[in-house]
């Protein structure tokens, strides 16, 4: 008899056992935690693999400044003190340079939609550039000044000289040129010229008066233009930086060129391209 109610006892509490929920740690519940015995690490992607497994580094840049990124229209071919780091960067991963044309206004999407690898070419940080790309260590400091007719260098030396009725200033649409000199022009008259190539053909030429542009490109363009002065490119109106924007949640390739930017620029070889662009 009581053999019978110890059976009975046992077996109501299997019973029990074989209807009851499953607990947190069940499979069952979470399907997306794995057991022990079947959980495997799997890596994110990175470019850091990817570029030498496909023996191209892409690289979106907009071909039109110099001294940073020039396309030859005839030729096609890309030069600059960034294609010449291009170069670098693409050889120490085993890879070859590939340039994908872009503009300023695109940069940065091109860059996000996966269209290139990484931007290069005197590309400024912005922080809403920042907010769809990550820069690595900058290249270079700069800043917005004017470059006008050497005759004119005492006429257009602040903000206020500049900002005046009568006074015509160029940008090239999309970029931070324009950017600036639409948050400080308010009575000068603001002409836009699609082409970044020619546009100081138009000061030359007396159809603009100033362009407001980096400290880096109106010492370049004056050196090429000597009708065309630099003024106070050691004292620009703004402050901004130069460097190299990589796909925003890519951490290995990020750190990557990061420490390719903090080599070259320590061993000489930015420097040896910037010396052969903007040196005396």
């Amino acid at each position: 008899m009581r053999r019978a109610a110890v059976l009975s006892v046992l077996t109501g509490a299997l019973a029990l056992t074989a209807t009851a929920p499953t607990t947190a740690t069940d499979p069952a519940v979470h399907p997306d935690r794995p057991s022990a015995a079947t959980h495997t690490t799997v890596r994110p992607a990175t470019l850091l693999d990817t570029i030498p497994r496909r023996g191209v580094l892409r690289v979106c840049t907009t071909g039109d400044y110099r001294p940073f990124t020039h396309r030859d229209p005839a030729s096609g071919t890309y030069s600059g003190v960034d294609i010449s780091m291009a170069r670098d960067l693409a050889a120490s991963l085993d890879a070859t340079p590939k340039y994908v044309a872009t503009t300023w206004a695109k940069l940065v999407d091109d860059l996000a939609a996966g269209r290139c690898d990484i931007a290069m070419g005197g590309v400024s940080v912005t922080l809403p550039r920042a907010r769809k790309a990550a820069f690595g260590e900058p290249t270079r400091t700069d800043g917005k000044t004017p470059i006008v007719r050497c005759g004119d260098q005492d006429k257009y030396g602040t903000l206020e000289q500049i900002d005046r009725p009568g006074t015509t200033v160029i940008v090239n649409p999309g970029g931070t040129n324009e950017q600036f000199a639409r948050s400080v022009i308010k009575h000068a008259t603001l002409k836009r010229h699609p082409d970044n190539t020619t546009i100081f053909d138009e000061i030359i030429a007396g159809r603009a008066d100033v362009m407001m542009t980096d400290a880096s490109e109106t010492r370049y363009q004056s050196k090429i233009h000597p009708e065309l002065c630099a003024v106070h490119p050691d004292r620009p109106f703004t402050f901004s930086e130069k460097a190299y924007a990589v796909p925003r949640a890519d951490f290995p390739f990020k750190q990557y060129v990061d420490q390719w930017v903090h080599l070259a620029k320590h061993d000489g070889t930015y420097k040896k391209y910037e010396d052969a662009w903007m040196g005396e």
